[in-house]
């Protein structure tokens, strides 16, 4: 597997708003600041990944993907335009609802963005869905994607319901994610979770969506592991939890953040990649770029750019 195509980076700014004209405006985020903050991004992820990236093959090159969430208004066009200007390799799209592509519109629209893309020489990489579960709608979103060439897709979430035991919700997910494996393994696409933090999302504590997809081909159904939303979780032990998850990496996040206290209490803020300590110990997940380079896998920057 050549890891030019799998050892990618995923550039996840926050949500600033974005005028009707589709391009990032006056009334959130000029577009100079929006790039100059993008070209930010970039450096501070050469300078991260380099010390992994000399452990690979020297043909080897970590790939930087955009999620375009913060100007998803835009048209295919502009989106090609704003990804050149900025230098990313491709993007990930949310095809969901209230996304960049609705998933009733799908077949019309997510094959425009990919051929805009493709002449300014990018791709769509990976797409954000809503999908917790096969149905008519995500059967054509996957179908329509894998058609298109992109392998990589992230799942909608999942949160727990405070009156009924875990095991048996963790269960029922498991039973969920069961056609869509085997449809991803006749469609040669990877579906996802992210772990994301919070008192009631399934993967916040990481090892309930291992639980999930221990059982299950890497290929077909694997894990976007976020280092952000781990730390936030587990504090000091996420190296712990990135390597339970690392067999199934489809993707890893990689954000920053610190913690500030106000008259309400603590609270998370996303900063600026190298903001915080965490970041002095991502040798110890991306210490095995091989073992990363197995599966697709992703570098994901949290930017100061708003909230999400």
């Amino acid at each position: 597997m050549d890891p030019r195509q799998d050892y990618s980076s995923i550039t996840d700014t926050a949500s600033p708003s974005v005028p009707p004209s589709g391009r990032p405006g006056s009334d959130s985020l000029s577009r100079r600041k929006f790039l100059s903050s993008m070209a930010a991004a970039g450096g501070a992820l050469s300078v991260l990944g380099a010390k992994a990236e000399a452990k690979m093959e020297a043909k080897a090159r970590i790939k930087i993907i955009g999620f375009t969430k913060p100007f998803q208004t835009a048209s295919p066009s502009q989106t090609a335009e704003i990804i050149a200007e900025v230098g990313w390799d491709g993007i990930e799209c949310p095809v969901r609802p209230n996304g960049q592509i609705e998933p009733e519109r799908v077949e019309e629209e997510l094959p425009k963005l990919v051929e805009a893309l493709q002449g300014v020489g990018r791709e769509v990489t990976m797409i954000t869905t809503g999908i917790k579960e096969l149905n008519p709608v995500a059967e054509r979103v996957l179908r329509t994607a894998s058609r298109l060439g992109i392998k990589r897709y992230r799942l909608a979430f999942w949160t727990y319901r405070g009156d009924e035991p875990i095991p048996n919700q963790v269960a029922e997910i498991r039973a969920a994610m069961r056609d869509l494996a085997a449809l991803n393994k006749e469609l040669g696409l990877t579906g996802a979770h992210q772990n994301h933090s919070g008192s009631a999302f399934f993967g916040a504590p990481v090892w309930d969506i291992h639980e999930v997809v221990k059982d299950y081909d890497p290929r077909h159904l694997g894990i976007c592991f976020d280092i952000g939303h781990a730390t936030i979780e587990g504090g000091l032990s996420w190296p712990i939890e990135a390597r339970l998850a690392r067999p199934f990496y489809t993707a890893v996040f990689v954000k920053d953040f610190v913690w500030k206290k106000d008259e309400k209490g603590w609270n998370i803020e996303w900063c600026p990649l190298g903001t915080e300590w965490w970041i002095r110990g991502f040798s110890r997940c991306s210490s095995s770029p091989a073992s990363m380079a197995r599966s697709p896998s992703t570098m994901n920057i949290k930017l100061a750019l708003g909230r999400r």
